[in-house]
């Protein structure tokens, strides 16, 4: 009698699903009210500080996933640890790339186009600091492989707008190539920038002692001061300043030389023009001139 019973009532259990299905709902799906909105973008009352969030990181996936739009931009920060003289740390390529991508994803939100940020690609292409220590790099085939495996992480997970944001020197060339061959071998439009070229004219108006960012100059040393303090070594910015400097080739050319071939101190610039408000300004500058393009449609077409 008893298995009678519960037979019967699986039965009846069974027949309300399929009546369900049939009325255009899931069995035990829940109320319309839990299911979330793929997006909110500011402004929107119902906006979460998940919402806003732009750290791949700091989300779940499925808060990523649900953000898989054709319209949403993943930037992909490059950059390199290596040596920035005596008076900087060696991540100041990391936080910068990192500081400018997470800035930019912050203001394409803010103008309505969603955005993310992964992690930053922490080493790149720096044979040329090793003499003088302190720095780690990989070869062309391992960055190309780091940066393409990436990428396509992002392209399989559904995105259709991949910006790799660099900020290493030595990264320049490298990321526009990833930037070429990714674009034809995942389909989607893959789009390479360096920060300081793309705001090379905002950058030239702030600067007082170099017309753009050279290593471990005011520039750097600047914004340094501005995101990550404790990685200034203020009481050796004078002795940073080299007595020996070869500027690099000219806008349109390109050789090959080692840092230890160029400068004494493995610093190109004077740092001692630095200061925390002017590298907040120039942070502001580049973020600002990148998200600008990057909300184009055009550039995406």
């Amino acid at each position: 009698m008893h298995g009678f019973l519960r037979a019967e009532a699986r039965r009846k259990q069974q027949q309300e699903q399929k009546q369900e299905t049939h009325a255009g709902k899931l069995p035990n799906s829940p109320p319309p009210a839990t299911i979330p909105a793929l997006i909110r973008l500011p402004g929107d009352p119902r906006v979460t500080k998940h919402d806003e969030e732009v750290a791949w990181a700091r989300l779940t996936a499925a808060e990523i996933q649900a953000r898989a739009r054709p319209e949403t931009v993943v930037l992909i920060p490059t950059a390199s640890i290596e040596q920035h003289g005596p008076h900087l740390a060696t991540g100041v390529d990391m936080w910068l790339a990192s500081a400018v991508a997470e800035r930019t994803a912050r203001k394409l939100q803010a103008a309505g186009t969603p955005a993310l940020v992964t992690p930053c690609i922490w080493s790149g292409l720096a044979d040329h600091h090793m003499p003088f220590g302190g720095t780690l790099t990989l070869d062309i085939h391992g960055f190309a492989a780091v940066v393409g495996g990436i990428a396509r992480s992002v392209a399989r997970h559904g995105f259709r707008r991949i910006g790799l944001v660099n900020g290493h020197g030595g990264n320049v060339e490298a990321i526009f190539t990833a930037a070429i061959e990714l674009t034809k071998s995942l389909g989607v439009p893959v789009v390479g920038v360096t920060y300081w070229q793309a705001a090379a004219d905002r950058f030239a108006a702030i600067l007082e002692t170099q017309t753009n960012v050279q290593h471990a100059c005011e520039a750097e040393t600047s914004m340094v001061m501005a995101v990550q303090p404790d990685g200034v070594r203020a009481d050796n910015i004078a002795r940073a300043v080299p007595k020996r400097a070869v500027p690099p080739a000219p806008p349109g050319f390109k050789r090959h030389r080692g840092f230890i071939e160029m400068t004494d101190t493995g610093v190109l610039g004077d740092p001692r023009a630095a200061s925390a408000e002017k590298g907040e300004r120039l942070l502001e500058a580049a973020a600002s001139r990148i998200a600008e393009e990057m909300a184009r449609p055009e550039l995406w077409a």
